[in-house]
């Protein structure tokens, strides 16, 4: 019985060992499909945005790699010698991963991604990023439980152990890279990891495989040029393709948790910088004039809070969403004992709006590092149990953009808990991006805060087409409020469009009256317009390049054909690409082919009933009729360019009459002695 024991024990730790390096293969590369999972989304939020439908497009093709590799794997275990076939597919796996780098730089950039619908173009790109290397991972499970079933193991517990691994793997892959290695080192570091990990694996398994070493040789330089702080280093990776080409004007950036943020200076005279949030730029400011708001939404919160606070010294007010920290800092530079909260979930954004927006580190600015619903639930509770109660004067939300709306601050329940807050006299103000031609969001947002406030108004940009992404201010009371007195005081030189009830009522039919709740949102589906306009316009912007580019190498017709089709493809930009087009005509003469270009521009704008200054516009068809020799039009336009530049002029002393007047107050509000 003894002995018949210890061959027992043996043999168990025979088998154990037999398991160890199929168990940890296994679970070295599901490790390595996981945390590229979770990189893939974060890479592609810089071309794409975060949504709903990049992370399913993400979960959607590495699943369909897995399941491909699967099978593929399973047919070559049987087919081929397991040792070196597994040593090719972790090399060829750490070349396809350094891949991605390269290949995510460049899909990014093809314009015929960017004609097709959103939801496609999503998947398209998600698609030919991380197929492949989903699926060379995905094949070497099957050929280790292969390898591992061949030495004579129980084929259940085998088998068991296998999965077992591959789970620990996924979930050991998922966890580092979500609550760790992401937020440490950044997204394209963590592949150049994997890209490691995979080779230093395909080293192990066939340690006589030359081109292996060949490409550790050719995979130090890429890393060398990869990631290297010097300047030939950035240049050559830039050149390559394996990193993003250096921006002189770039001040201060990072990978946080939650994106990538990035301080750019615009200009130098003035300091204007613009704050980066993945691929989007949620603010402006000038380093020098913090007073002077660049954002239309930011001057209409400015508007109306100035205009309900004539006659307070200090408010309380609470931002959900920091960003640069632009409005907050105007709140506090206007009311300076006023008590500015804002909740803003990722402490990196705040530590950017440091680093290069000019927030200063002790500032008096509350900053709440927390999501803003889990904000106002711990207000709410707080005061649930018998602690102090919070009412805010005023409560803005600039937490929403059009890539990445977060559900949670739109719904009824959300609403509800705001109204709590604010003060019977307050006002709950937001921002958002649709248009009203499709309005579903709008109109989404509109229909739920009326569930809870009485009184909802909208305020949109006047100048800009119906059918055009467009910025929208939602204001909700629970007092009646005069919108236009309160947007007198509105700054920015750009018309207002203050939507009239017919307007509101059409917005609450485009979506059937849905009101948004924590439990129905569809939120992706309701923006999906407005990322669509949005993927249109990156692709005018380029045929815009293009067809100044044309210009300049003198080929005329081939320059008018780019942006003819730029109107075709985007109405919306008609005013710009007739006007251009006018402008390159006039300047090669064709006097009659230029008028009929600024004719075109001229009806647009007046089909689309636009609130524009047109001065400029009928001046130049003057001018070009003019040349062509129709004297009796140019006449009549000249007429029509005097009335125009009249209006303009008239309306532009009005304002700047305003805020000369307007600072006039503020300097003597600051004198306590003053006359």
């Amino acid at each position: 019985m003894i002995v018949i024991e210890k061959h027992t024990d043996t043999q168990k730790t025979a088998q154990y060992n037999s398991m160890v390096i199929p168990s940890l293969t296994v679970f070295v590369t599901s490790f390595c499909i996981m945390a590229m999972e979770l990189v893939a989304g974060r890479i592609v939020a810089r071309s794409l945005g975060s949504s709903l439908y990049t992370w399913t497009s993400v979960i959607g093709v590495v699943l369909a790699g897995i399941t491909i590799g699967n099978y593929t794997g399973g047919r070559m275990a049987d087919r081929f010698q397991s040792k070196n076939t597994l040593a090719c597919l972790f090399a060829i796996s750490s070349i396809i991963c350094v891949a991605i780098i390269i290949w995510n730089n460049l899909v990014g950039s093809w314009m015929w991604l960017w004609k097709l619908g959103w939801s496609i173009h999503v998947f398209t790109h998600v698609c030919l990023v991380f197929l492949l290397p989903s699926i060379l991972l995905g094949a070497i499970s099957p050929i280790v439980a292969k390898t591992a079933l061949d030495k004579g193991l129980p084929r259940g517990e085998t088998v068991g152990n296998i999965y077992a691994w591959v789970a620990m793997g996924s979930i050991a892959g998922t966890f580092s890279a979500g609550y760790y290695l992401i937020g440490i080192i950044g997204s394209i570091a963590v592949i150049w990891i994997i890209a490691a990990i995979l080779l230093l694996m395909a080293m192990f398994y066939c340690i006589r495989l030359q081109v292996v070493y060949v490409w550790a040789v050719v995979f130090l330089g890429m890393v060398i040029v990869g990631i290297g702080p010097w300047g030939w280093a950035e240049k050559a990776g830039a050149y390559l393709a394996i990193r993003k080409p250096v921006s002189e004007n770039t001040i201060y950036e990072d990978e946080t948790a939650y994106c990538y943020v990035a301080v750019k200076q615009l200009s130098s005279s003035p300091d204007r910088r613009a704050f980066m949030q993945d691929k989007l730029k949620h603010s402006e400011i000038l380093m020098d004039d913090i007073l002077d708001l660049q954002y239309f939404y930011s001057h209409i919160f400015a508007a109306i809070t100035g205009k309900l606070s004539d006659d307070k010294d200090d408010l309380t007010v609470l931002v959900i969403g920091g960003g640069g920290y632009s409005y907050p800092r105007y709140v506090k530079k206007v009311w300076p004992n006023s008590q500015v909260d804002v909740a803003e979930i990722d402490p990196g954004v705040t530590e950017a709006a440091i680093r290069g927006f000019g927030l200063a580190r002790d500032s008096s600015i509350r900053t709440f590092a927390m999501d803003g619903r889990n904000y106002i639930n711990g207000l709410l509770e707080q005061e649930t149990q018998g602690g102090p109660s919070m009412r805010y004067d005023f409560i803005y939300e600039d937490a929403i953009d059009n890539y990445s709306v977060p559900y949670h601050l739109t719904t009824r329940e959300f609403n509800d808990k705001i109204s709590r807050l604010l003060t019977d006299d307050g006002v709950y103000m937001l921002n958002l991006i649709d248009i009203f031609e499709s309005g579903l969001f709008l109109g989404a947002i509109v229909n739920t805060l009326e569930k809870t406030f009485p009184y909802v108004y909208t305020v949109g940009q006047g100048d800009l087409p119906r059918a055009a992404r467009s910025t929208f201010v939602v204001i909700a009371a629970k007092q009646s409020l005069d919108i236009d007195e309160l947007c007198s005081k509105y700054k920015k030189r750009q018309n207002l469009w203050h939507l009239s009830e017919l307007d509101m009522q059409l917005l609450r039919e485009k979506n059937n009256g849905l009101v948004l709740t924590d439990d129905y949102a569809p939120i992706e589906s309701l923006v999906c317009p407005v990322v669509q306009a949005d993927a249109i316009s990156f692709l005018c912007v380029e045929y815009f390049d293009e067809a100044k580019e044309l210009f300049q190498q003198g080929e005329l017709d081939a320059c008018l054909r780019k942006y003819r089709e730029i109107i075709y493809i985007a109405p919306t930009m008609s005013v710009r690409a007739y006007n251009e087009m006018g402008m390159i005509l006039f300047e090669r003469r064709r006097w009659m082919e230029a008028a009929e270009a600024f004719e075109n521009c001229l009806k647009y704008i007046a089909q689309e009933k636009l609130i524009t200054n047109t001065g400029d516009i009928h001046y130049n068809l003057a001018e070009a009729l003019n040349n062509g020799g129709k004297i009796k039009r140019a006449y009549e336009e000249f007429q029509r360019a005097i009335k125009e530049y009249r209006r303009e002029l008239q309306e532009d002393a009005a304002t700047k009459l305003q805020e000369y007047l307007q600072s006039l107050q503020a300097k003597q509000s600051q004198k306590n002695d003053g006359p």
